[in-house]
């Protein structure tokens, strides 16, 4: 049996990632392979432990404490979900991956992309996703997609613009650094379009898909 793709999606809170994410498994489903949606931090009940505690606003979270628990629960959710699902031959769609780390974490938080990198391919067995969908989108529009939320920001959405500018900048090296890997989309645009751009994107993998 061949074994599943891993397609990851990332971009700033506010981006569309959650929604871009359910349209996708569809799209996907749609074409043959069997798929399935998971999150980060979170999915499975330690690494959903850890997301609680970064995200909460309450709790004083050092750089590198914060950065070791992303990758705590990366590597929980890598260990009891992702390989089992790949090499029984699913896709996994994952809602967040380690750009995530590298552009908050490394870039945000000022910690090194190149540090973060390296604790996260400890984490995860130097698991490398075969197509990652980078949602651009400038950090003022995804701060007001946030507020029309109604929802309380948590620990990181409460950050500085000039924070997230920092990310944004962060993805957009990390894209340039890896094009054949990372497919730039814009979030601006309405979903049916950044759902087909997505499709597009991914379009290689699925002509491939049972090979």
């Amino acid at each position: 049996m061949a074994r599943g793709r891993l397609i990851t999606i990332e971009g700033l809170d506010g981006a569309g990632k959650t929604t871009l994410a359910g349209a996708l498994v569809e799209a996907i489903a749609a074409r043959g392979p069997a798929v399935e949606l998971l999150r980060e931090p979170g999915g499975v009940a330690a690494s959903e432990r850890v997301r609680t505690l970064v995200k909460d606003p309450d709790l004083r979270v050092g750089a590198r404490a914060e950065a070791l628990l992303y990758a705590a629960a990366r590597a929980q959710l890598v260990e009891e979900r992702v390989e089992p699902l790949l090499e029984a031959g699913t896709w996994v769609l994952l809602d967040r991956f380690i750009d995530s780390s590298l552009a908050y974490q490394g870039a945000g938080r000022g910690l090194g992309i190149e540090a973060v990198r390296a604790i996260n391919a400890f984490a995860t067995g130097d698991l490398v996703a075969d197509r990652t969908l980078l949602l651009r989108i400038d950090p003022q529009t995804g701060r007001d997609r946030q507020r029309d939320r109604a929802e309380a920001p948590d620990r990181l959405e409460r950050e500085r613009d000039d924070f997230f500018a920092t990310i944004a900048a962060a993805y957009d090296v990390l894209a340039a650094g890896e094009p054949r890997r990372v497919r730039v989309l814009d979030a601006r645009a309405e979903i049916g379009s950044v759902r087909a751009a997505a499709v597009e994107a991914i379009e290689d993998l699925l002509a491939t898909a049972g090979a």
